[in-house]
């Protein structure tokens, strides 16, 4: 089993940034602007040959009893409770707050290894604050510039020799690699509620505001002996309301999200219909030539009028991406979760499958032998042959004779027979048409 780390202490001490400095990536937000992160957030680090997962949490505040910043104490102490032992992060700079002292008793009672990691070293005069910290009782503590790197090496040595020798998790290859689940939408469609619904517990914060997921969360689990990564991404407002920075780098988080998944959970609210925001979000999805299921939220709160009116919305205004499949949730209650998986499993196997050449230039004869491309200047296009080009999404190359004046309604019969005759229902398929060179063209050269 891979050790679990946990990063844990008040808001703004640079957890994210040592986060990044772990991980080796940029996966966690950074500004100078505390409560930040909300969430849970895990990534993988390796050091000395051994691997390691390691959770960010939020600003820790244990004596919080309600609202949101209650929340992410309940998310933080469930990371704690999850993990192998705890780095304990302070400031150099503002030295120790009676905040420090509630986090240390709290982690005392917790049971758990912990490491105190006195932070932002780099700041002139911090050593004299060296001192206080240990009041905490937390036994040596660890001094590091998160930011700068110094002092991580020697925290991380400290952690490998401490923590029992453990068998790494061999890291699946090829099409075993878990399914990357993307869920998108615009604030407070519920988007987070259906993660925790997918997942069997509270593993994201939930609350009634718009805005409350800024990062995009990666989460990995498993479902009936089957791994999965869920990636639950901050809610994407119209660019004319997007203000402040850190809402434009959530935006940016989120398509980068879209970028690497496999498969994109699109929520909508079924008592807001289908708005122009949810149709631009499903056409970026589409775009970048991802999977895209249809998730209507909400649905349990509507009459039969509505219902009706909802799913003429999405024939009309999505018509562009009619092949996806359609639910209709409630994600407060569960209703109709556990049947996406049919879907998210059937579009993550479709959109990895491989065609041979000669397959699919049989079905290319076969498509054109019943209906012919169109006549130009009285001269037929010649679709000669096709390979496929890649996966997710499925890329079909065609090579032949004036393809660049192959009509769109043409290309529309390609991909739907196409679609048809290699048994992909609800993937997308994309069509690269390559010219070939004229011989005698003077301007070749």
């Amino acid at each position: 089993m891979t050790a679990v780390i946990a990063l844990v202490g008040r808001p703004n001490v640079g957890k994210s940034t040592l986060f990044n400095r772990l991980t080796r990536t940029r996966e966690a937000l950074v500004a100078d602007f505390p409560g930040l992160t909300r969430d849970r957030h895990y990534g993988m680090a390796s050091v000395g040959g051994r691997d390691f997962l390691v959770v960010d949490t939020g600003g820790f505040e244990p004596e919080e009893r309600e609202g949101l910043v209650a929340a992410m104490a309940g998310q933080t102490r469930q990371a704690i409770a999850e993990s192998d032992a705890v780095l304990f992060l302070v400031d150099a700079k503002s030295g120790l707050s009676a905040q420090d002292e509630e986090i240390a008793a709290e982690l005392r009672r917790s049971g758990k290894p912990v490491y105190l990691v006195i932070n932002k070293m780099d700041v002139r005069h911090a050593v004299a604050e060296l001192p206080e910290f240990h009041r905490l009782g937390m036994g040596h503590p660890y001094t590091v510039s998160a930011a700068h790197g110094h002092g991580v090496e020697s925290l991380l040595d400290a952690l490998v020799s401490s923590l029992s020798e453990e068998e790494p998790a061999p890291e699946p290859s090829g099409k075993e690699k878990a399914p990357r689940i993307a869920v998108l939408g615009r604030p407070n469609v519920g988007k987070s509620t259906l993660v925790n619904a997918m997942l069997g517990e509270k593993r994201v914060i939930v609350f009634d505001a718009p805005g409350t997921t800024r990062d995009s969360i990666r989460i990995p689990y498993e479902r009936q002996g089957k791994s999965y990564v869920m990636i639950d991404t901050a809610g994407v407002r119209k660019r004319a309301r997007i203000g402040e920075g850190l809402e434009k780098l959530g935006v940016l988080k989120t398509l980068a999200a879209l970028r690497e998944a496999d498969v994109v959970l699109m929520v909508m609210d079924a008592r807001d219909g289908v708005s122009d925001q949810d149709a631009h979000l499903v056409g970026v999805a589409a775009d970048l030539g991802r999977p895209i299921i249809l998730v209507v939220n909400k649905w349990d709160g509507l009459d039969a009028r509505q219902k009706k009116a909802v799913r003429e919305a999405l024939e009309r205004r999505l018509a562009f991406i009619a092949h996806a499949p359609v639910y209709t949730i409630s994600a407060l209650h569960g209703t109709g979760v556990g049947d996406l998986y049919k879907s998210i499993d059937r579009l993550w196997r479709d959109s990895h499958r491989h065609f041979s050449t000669g397959e699919l230039n049989r079905l290319l004869q076969e498509i054109t032998a019943a209906h012919q491309p169109p006549l130009v200047a009285g001269r037929r296009i010649k679709l000669r042959y096709c390979h496929q080009g890649g996966e997710n999404p499925l890329t079909l190359v065609f090579h032949g004779n004036q393809l660049d004046r192959l009509p769109g309604s043409y290309k529309r019969y390609l991909e739907s027979a196409f679609r048809k005759g290699m048994g992909l229902e609800s993937v997308p398929l994309r069509l690269l048409f390559r010219q070939g060179e004229n011989p005698y063209d003077p301007g070749r050269n």
